[in-house]
């Protein structure tokens, strides 16, 4: 591939950016065509778990028991999570569910359109992540409002919003634990006294809000149980090896080397150990691509190293991807990575590959955990060696997208 070619794929991405009609009409619209098909054919059984999570709240019913004759498996949500389904509980079942998984992609929309980038960017981010969002939103879950709360975390700390960042931390935290990376963004506050005592405003006000539904004894409960019932699924997905879940790091390697009992902290302690090592270069942390990187990386960590991860949790990951590649030089390697990448993360999956592929690669193998694993590794470098401060310093700057004009 030679560099025209390279600069004519680069100059489509451009072209398809700049339709910002485009980019409405794929978003929400395969948002839309993704939560209806689902629910035409009746699998709305994540949504029927988290409604009801409202109304064994308002019961003071167990929240973290199986209820078969409502839904099949078990709410793993925090209490919390009884006021965000709200607004939808009432509702029929079906509009309620389609209401759900449609403001999931606003509220994910809303949160690229906040990111320290220029415009044409994040319309190339959002264009690159419409496959998987209309997959996540068959699957009525919360990973579109986590991954929305963790980029929306960011982009108020960078803006010097703290006490809505620190809400952001606390109600992603307390519905459902992945929210807690949020806290990785608190040295580039400005007012860290400010950030901390939000957290435990808001710490104080999530915990205590339920109780206006139900009972302090009730809620007090409920956390203990619902940390039972995460270390019992953590445990669960740890022994399975074949399925749809530990769709993450430990599971590829688990699947790709033969070794179903590899312990998970094998894999855990190096991860942590590898993203700390980020912080050595805080010194440059008003380095807006420093910054960027440091989001990425944040999103794709508990995706990557959560044995709860399955194949609509990388709605969290996929826009680190995304945002990485806008921040590139337009070069063969980044576009080869870019393909693969989009490949095994929003495709490999779907109809678009073969049933074999998916029976006997993807789902087996977690190969959706691949290029994610890869590019986190690769941030972790450039960071670590320094390699982004060769880089412009305002991404936007970058010599990443080439003028429509061009095409």
């Amino acid at each position: 591939m030679n560099h025209t070619a390279v600069q004519s794929k680069r100059n489509l991405l451009t072209y398809l950016g700049e339709k910002e009609w485009l980019i409405m009409f794929l978003w929400f619209g395969l948002a839309f065509i993704g939560a209806i098909t689902e629910i035409s054919r009746g699998n709305i059984n994540n949504f029927l778990i988290f409604k009801n999570v409202f109304f064994h709240l308002i019961h003071q019913q167990p929240l973290y028991i199986e209820y078969p004759q409502e839904y099949y498996d078990v709410n793993l949500y925090g209490p919390v999570f009884s006021l965000v389904i709200a607004p939808f509980a009432g509702l029929e079942t079906k509009v309620g569910a389609l209401l759900w998984a449609m403001t999931g992609a606003g509220v994910l929309y809303y949160a690229i359109r906040q990111l320290p980038l220029n415009r044409l960017q994040q319309n190339i981010i959002l264009l690159l992540c419409t496959q998987e969002l209309m997959g996540a939103s068959g699957w009525f879950q919360m990973n579109q409002f986590i991954g929305a709360f963790i980029i929306l975390t960011f982009a108020s700390i960078v803006k010097g919003k703290d006490m809505l960042a620190a809400f952001l931390i606390v109600l992603g935290t307390l519905t459902k634990i992945y929210g807690i990376v949020g806290l990785a963004f608190f040295f580039f506050s400005g007012n860290p006294r400010r950030l901390i005592g939000g957290l435990f405003l808001w710490g104080a006000i999530l915990f205590a809000a339920p109780m206006l539904l139900s009972s302090p004894q009730y809620v007090v409960n409920s956390y203990f149980e619902w940390y039972g019932a995460l270390v019992h699924k953590n445990a669960l997905n740890e022994a399975v090896t074949t399925t749809f879940q530990n769709i993450s790091a430990g599971g590829f390697i688990q699947r790709v080397l033969h070794l179903p009992a590899l312990d998970n902290m094998y894999i855990l302690v190096p991860a942590v150990l590898i993203f700390l090592s980020q912080y050595i270069r805080l010194p440059y942390r008003y380095n807006s691509r420093y910054r960027l990187y440091i989001l990425c990386s944040v999103l794709m960590f508990p995706v990557l190293f959560s044995s709860s991860s399955e194949s609509p949790t990388y709605i969290i990951a996929i826009p680190a991807i995304c945002i990485w590649y806008v921040m590139q030089p337009a070069t063969r390697a980044n576009n080869i990575f870019l393909f693969f990448a989009i490949l095994l993360v929003s495709f490999s999956h779907s109809d678009v590959v073969t049933p074999w592929v998916r029976k006997n690669l993807a789902v087996p193998y977690a190969l959706k955990a691949l290029p994610c694993l890869v590019l986190w590794l690769m941030i972790a470098w450039e960071i670590f060696t320094k390699q982004f401060l060769k880089k412009p310093a305002k991404p936007e700057a970058a010599p990443a997208l080439a003028p429509a004009g061009q095409l």
